[in-house]
């Protein structure tokens, strides 16, 4: 039997009832999730079926971007600031916390302190069941690719060019 989740934790399986997914249950593990390939071992699953959840910076609107990638795969930075139509950065640190709320090892695709534009990996739709963070380097949730679209209204774009 799983101890209690922590406040982190509680508070994603809340949004995620919330919002009508239910089945989708947040587990706690004992190694850590904060990398695809950690998250891949401790769940043992294939590191693709690992939702990566990245955050980038427009550098001249200053505003957030979500992409929802396979452990696998790696964002074509060009390609993604093409379809923005502005030069994009990866997100320090303490700005992925205060933008989603979540520290990097623990975005979650959902339950952000405010709306983000988000793209989702084409690449994810090949699985029946793919794995998300749920708020904490230790915390995750199985959802389908389906789920995932559903949750976030997300664009579907082939991230690798």
């Amino acid at each position: 039997m799983q101890k209690e989740l922590s406040a982190s934790a509680q508070k994603m399986q809340r949004i995620l009832e919330e919002r009508g997914f239910a089945h989708c249950t947040v587990v706690e593990l004992p190694s850590s999730t904060r990398t695809a390939q950690e998250a891949a071992q401790s769940i043992g699953c294939g590191v693709e079926q690992i939702v990566k959840s990245l955050v980038f910076r427009r550098q001249d609107s200053d505003t957030p971007i979500l992409v929802v990638a396979s452990g696998s795969n790696r964002v074509n930075e060009q390609q993604l600031s093409a379809l923005v139509g502005e030069p994009i950065e990866k997100a320090k640190a303490s700005y992925v916390q205060k933008r989603t709320g979540f520290a990097i090892g623990g975005v979650a695709p959902v339950g952000h302190a405010e709306p983000l534009q988000t793209f989702i990996d084409r690449d994810l739709l090949r699985y029946d069941e793919i794995w998300a963070a749920a708020g904490t380097p230790f915390a995750v949730f199985r959802l389908t690719p389906q789920d995932l679209i559903a949750m976030t209204k997300g664009e579907l774009i082939t991230i690798e060019a």
